[in-house]
């Protein structure tokens, strides 16, 4: 049997931008996307923690060391700058697999830097 876990997740990254003509995605600074181990044009669920939007979309690497964080094309509909996101990567597991399984948490600042990493939420 497989499990569908949460892998990782970049935790209340503030929106910096929404591009509502570009083809779609969101775009993310590569510093967070690799210490979420989140690869370019892997599948992500977007929370927006300000108006409760939902959505799946697939991550792209903006700037390095940037900060951005850039809802693109009809993911623009669903946040404006300013407002705070989950970024949420998932995979399967075995059932053996899941047995001490912990997904990475990246914890940002307003800036979308990274204040801190954890392997469990608090």
């Amino acid at each position: 049997m497989q499990r569908w876990m949460a892998k990782s997740k970049i935790h209340r990254a503030t929106v910096t931008e929404a591009c509502l003509d570009y083809e779609g995605s969101i775009a993310v600074d590569p510093v967070l996307l690799e210490a979420a181990d989140i690869k370019p044009f892997e599948m992500v669920q977007v929370m927006n923690i300000n108006n409760g939007n939902r959505f799946e979309t697939y991550a792209i690497p903006a700037k390095k060391d940037s900060g951005v964080i850039c809802l693109n094309g009809a993911a623009a509909r669903l946040g404006v700058a300013g407002d705070k996101v989950i970024i949420l990567s998932t995979c399967f597991v075995t059932e053996a697999e899941t047995k001490g399984y912990t997904p990475k948490i990246v914890f940002v600042n307003e800036k979308n830097k990274i204040v801190r990493h954890a392997q469990k939420i608090s």
